[in-house]
């Protein structure tokens, strides 16, 4: 039997730069936070753009004769937030999926506050009770903006690596979802009622179910 001359055999630093030098240079992702702060800027870009068609004064004249608005808004705005925050998150190997709770207390926040409004007495100045008819609009609103908004975290979070796809899927859906219902808030006529948080409900819930359905496995690695 031969023996093979190990002196011919290629050493260990021949080795690795032959098999360095066929690996592509991947961009590195930016931090979760910082690509959270750039979705709370398209966030804020997109409100300025609503403010600018339909002013502001409407709005605020709503939130001063019925704080529950206000707070309601603030916990959507909050809910946005964090819930894409969290998403980023969750897109990178090893971060605590704890981090997804942190959504709740905003949350509770947009979903107490709404569902105190329900409660009131009196109807928030310059607005009505909307009727079943009326609430498709607001239905339509947060349907619309969604799937942009879904379709870009989504797009967005492809490159990384979600250990859990399905709760990162959730997160992106109650980002978007919660992004589209406090941008309604600039330009929604209607008082807190029954009908209208039915109609809310509906939509955050078809959002966050489409998400956790197609986005999952589009996040889900092959």
């Amino acid at each position: 039997m031969e023996i093979p001359d190990l002196a011919d055999a290629p050493s260990h630093d021949s080795l690795i730069h032959a098999l360095g030098a066929e690996l592509a240079p991947v961009r590195r992702l930016r931090s979760p936070l910082q690509r959270a702060i750039g979705w709370t800027v398209l966030l804020a870009a997109l409100a300025a753009l609503l403010a600018r068609h339909y002013g502001l004064t409407p709005m605020l004249t709503r939130w001063a004769g019925a704080p529950d608005l206000a707070w309601a808004g603030l916990g959507a705005v909050l809910t946005a937030i964090v819930a894409g925050w969290v998403a980023f998150s969750l897109g990178v190997p090893g971060r605590s999926v704890r981090r997804a709770w942190l959504v709740l207390p905003p949350a509770l926040l947009w979903i107490g506050a709404s569902g105190m409004g329900c409660l009131r007495e009196w109807v928030a100045p310059d607005t009505e009770v909307a009727t079943l008819a009326q609430t498709h609009g607001c239905f339509g609103f947060i349907l619309a903006f969604s799937l942009p908004l879904s379709v870009l975290m989504v797009w967005l979070l492809r490159r990384a690596y979600p250990l859990r796809p399905v709760l990162t899927a959730v997160m992106i859906g109650l980002a978007s979802a919660a992004a589209s219902a406090s941008l309604l808030e600039i330009c929604h006529e209607f008082d807190a009622a029954a009908t209208d948080l039915a109609m809310h409900t509906l939509a955050v819930g078809l959002v966050i179910g489409a998400n956790a359905l197609c986005g999952g496995r589009l996040l889900r690695r092959r």
